[in-house]
C-alpha cells in the first residue's frame, strides 16, 4: 500500500538525474548556500575571513543577496534587526577566532530580544578540531564553547555530509519560540574540498509550536473572567509572536488595562482608551499594577526594566505567558503558562468571558495624568520637543532603531510607536552601537521605506564605519546623532552617584563633515530645526545623517528609596 507522504518522498526524475550527475567544481561551501536557499534564506549577512572563505565563493555561485558590513559585530545588529523585522532567520557568515567573538555581543543582544539569527563560522582544519594546539591560525582551544551561554543552540560540522542537516536543525532552532540566535562551525577544509554530493534543494526545518497547557489557560481565563481589576503587561514575547491583534481582542474583552514593556513597544494601541502607554519607570505605574487583583503577564520576565529594577511587588494573582522557560516565574510566583503569546492568546480568546468595567478607562487617564504632572514638574521641555520632533518626522510604518542613548531612554517611556514592530532598541543587552547597523539590517530587509537610527556620539562611534555600507549598498537609512560631547547617561549617573563623572567625556569628530567624506549626504541642525531637516533626510532616497548638538537630561527615576 502506497502513502501519500512515500510519493512526496520520492525523487522525481529530474531531482535523479541532478542527485546522479551533479555540478563539477562544487564545494563544501556550495552546500552551505545551497542549504540556505533550500530553507527559505534570501539575504545573508557577514564579513569574510581566510578560513570561511570557501563560504564566501559560494555566495559568487548563488542568487542569494550579500550585504558585507565592516564590523562582525556591526554585522551582527544588522542580521538581529533583519530577523526582527521580518520574522525570518538571518544567516550571517563569520571567519574563526577574532571574526567569530567579535559577534558575541550581537548576538547577545539577538538572544535577548528574541530574534532568529543563524550564525555560521568557520573553524580550523578538522585536524586541529578537539583542543590540541596545532598553532593554525585564530585557533581557539574550544571555540563552540565562546558562544554556548550566549545563544540557544551549538552545532558542529566535521563532514560534508553534515551541513545540511546540521543548518537545518540550527535553523528550525532558531525559529521556534522563543526565537534566537543559533551557531554552526564548519572547518576550513570542510568548506574548501570539493564535494561530489547532490545539489541540495527543500530542505525541512519546520520550527515546533510551543502550545499552551489547556487545563491551565482555563484557571487563567476563569481567573480573568471573575477578576475585579484585571491588568495586562504586554513585552516583546507579544510583538515577537505577531500577536497584537489577539492582545487587543482580549484586552477589549475583559476591559482591561494594557502596559508595553520597553521591549513590547507597539504591540497595543498607544492612544487606545485602556492603554497605559509605556511608563514602566514611573511609580504611579507600578502602583497601578500592583493594585491589579489578576495581572496577565504576556512575553515578558519582568526584568529589571519590566519591574521598575524590581520595585514591582504584586499583591494580586500573577499569570504569566512565557515562551522563554527560564524567565517563568523567575522573578514572581504566577501561574506560569511555557507557550509562544499567540497561540496562548488565541486558546484565552476562545474561553475567557465578556466582562464589562466602564470605569477602566476613566482610572488609565488618572494613572497617565499623574505621569504627566511629574514629569512636567521637572523642566524637561527640550527632551519632550526633540522627542516629539522625531515622532512627526517619522513616517507611520518606518521602522526605526534607538542605540542605548538618553533620547532612547525617552523614548522606551514616551514614544508612539504605532504599528507593531517598528521601534527596536538593544535594551535587552544594553551594548553600545546597535542604532545604526541595525538599521541597515531592517533597510536591506524592505528597501522600499525609509528607517531611523538614533544614536548618541559615544555609541556612533562604534559604528562609524558602517557609513561606507550604507553609501555601498545604498540603503536608505537616515541617521540621527545626538552630540552632547560624552557618554551622557553614563555622566548622569555618576554625577548623581559619585557627586562627578570620571571617563566619560569624549573628543569626537566632526559627525556631519565625516559622513559627508563617505560620500553621505549629513546636515547639523538644533532643536527647533530638527523636525523639518530629519523629515527632509528621511523622506530622500539613500542613506543620510543628521547630527543634533544637544545635552539632553532624563526624568527622576521613581525607584531609589523604594522597597
Amino acid at each position: 500500500m502506497t502513502h501519500d507522504h512515500d510519493l512526496e518522498l520520492r525523487p522525481t526524475p529530474a531531482q535523479t538525474e541532478a542527485a546522479l550527475h551533479p555540478p563539477a567544481g562544487r564545494t563544501g561551501g556550495d552546500l552551505v548556500v545551497e542549504t540556505l536557499r533550500g530553507l527559505g534564506a534570501s539575504t545573508v549577512f557577514g564579513l569574510p575571513g581566510q578560513h570561511a572563505l570557501g563560504m564566501f565563493d559560494a555566495l559568487r555561485r548563488s542568487d542569494l543577496a550579500y550585504v558585507g558590513l565592516r564590523v562582525e559585530n556591526n554585522a551582527g545588529f544588522a542580521a538581529d534587526a533583519y530577523g526582527r523585522v521580518t520574522g525570518e532567520v538571518a544567516p550571517l557568515l563569520l571567519s574563526t577566532g577574532p571574526g567569530a567573538l567579535l559577534s558575541l555581543a550581537a548576538l547577545q543582544e539577538a538572544a535577548a530580544a528574541s530574534a532568529p539569527v543563524l550564525a555560521i563560522g568557520s573553524q580550523v582544519p578538522v585536524a586541529g578540531l578537539g583542543g590540541g594546539r596545532h598553532g593554525y591560525l585564530h585557533e581557539l582551544r574550544d571555540q563552540q564553547a565562546s558562544f554556548r551561554d550566549v545563544v540557544k543552540s551549538v552545532h558542529t560540522v566535521r563532514t560534508q555530509s553534515q551541513i545540511p542537516s546540521a543548518l537545518a536543525a540550527a535553523w528550525e532552532s532558531a525559529l521556534t519560540a522563543p526565537h534566537g540566535p543559533v551557531w554552526v562551525e564548519i572547518p576550513q577544509d570542510v568548506l574548501l574540498a570539493e564535494t561530489s554530493l547532490p545539489v541540495v534543494t527543500a530542505v525541512d526545518a519546520t520550527p515546533r509550536d510551543l502550545v499552551p497547557r489547556p487545563e491551565l489557560t482555563a484557571v487563567a481565563a476563569d481567573l480573568l473572567t471573575r477578576a475585579e481589576r484585571p491588568v495586562i503587561v504586554a513585552g516583546g514575547g507579544v510583538v515577537r509572536a505577531d500577536a497584537a491583534g489577539k492582545l487587543r481582542a482580549l484586552a477589549e474583552k475583559l476591559d482591561a488595562p494594557v502596559v508595553t514593556t520597553f521591549g513590547g513597544k507597539g504591540a497595543f494601541p498607544w492612544e487606545h482608551p485602556l492603554s497605559l502607554q509605556s511608563w514602566l519607570e514611573d511609580r504611579h505605574t507600578t502602583d497601578f499594577l500592583e493594585d491589579a487583583d489578576v495581572l496577565l503577564v504576556v512575553g515578558s520576565g519582568l526584568g529589571e526594566l519590566s519591574s521598575n529594577y524590581h520595585t514591582f511587588a504584586p499583591r494580586g494573582r500573577v499569570l504569566q505567558i512565557e515562551a522563554d522557560l527560564g524567565k517563568l516565574e523567575s522573578n514572581h510566583p504566577a501561574l506560569g503558562i511555557h507557550a509562544d503569546a499567540r497561540l496562548a492568546l488565541s486558546a484565552l480568546l476562545e474561553t475567557v468571558g465578556e466582562r464589562s468595567d466602564p470605569a477602566a478607562p476613566g482610572r488609565v487617564r488618572r494613572v497617565l495624568a499623574a505621569v504627566r504632572e511629574r514629569i512636567d514638574g521637572q523642566d524637561l521641555t527640550l527632551e519632550q520637543q526633540v522627542l516629539a520632533s522625531v515622532r512627526a518626522a517619522l513616517p507611520d510604518d518606518s521602522p526605526s532603531f534607538w542605540d542605548m542613548t538618553i533620547l532612547a531612554y525617552w523614548a522606551w517611556s514616551a514614544f508612539d510607536a504605532r504599528r507593531p514592530n517598528t521601534m527596536h532598541s538593544a535594551q535587552g543587552a544594553g551594548g553600545l552601537g546597535y542604532g545604526f547597523p541595525a538599521a541597515l539590517g531592517a533597510a536591506a530587509a524592505d528597501p522600499t521605506r525609509p528607517v531611523l537610527a538614533v544614536s548618541g556620539d559615544g555609541g556612533a562611534m562604534y559604528s562609524i564605519a558602517e557609513l561606507a555600507t550604507a553609501r555601498q549598498y545604498d540603503l536608505n537609512v537616515t541617521w540621527l546623532i545626538v552630540d552632547d560631547g560624552g557618554y551622557g547617561i553614563l555622566r548622569e549617573y555618576m554625577t548623581d552617584a559619585f557627586g562627578e563623572a570620571t571617563g566619560t567625556e569624549l573628543t569626537r569628530p566632526d559627525f556631519a563633515a565625516l559622513a559627508q567624506s563617505f560620500g553621505v549626504p549629513a546636515v547639523r541642525t538644533t532643536p527647533d530645526h530638527l523636525r523639518d531637516d530629519l523629515a527632509k533626510a528621511l523622506s530622500e532616497p539613500g542613506p543620510s545623517v543628521v547630527v543634533l548638538p544637544a545635552r539632553l537630561r532624563m526624568f527622576a527615576p521613581t525607584h531609589l528609596g523604594v522597597g
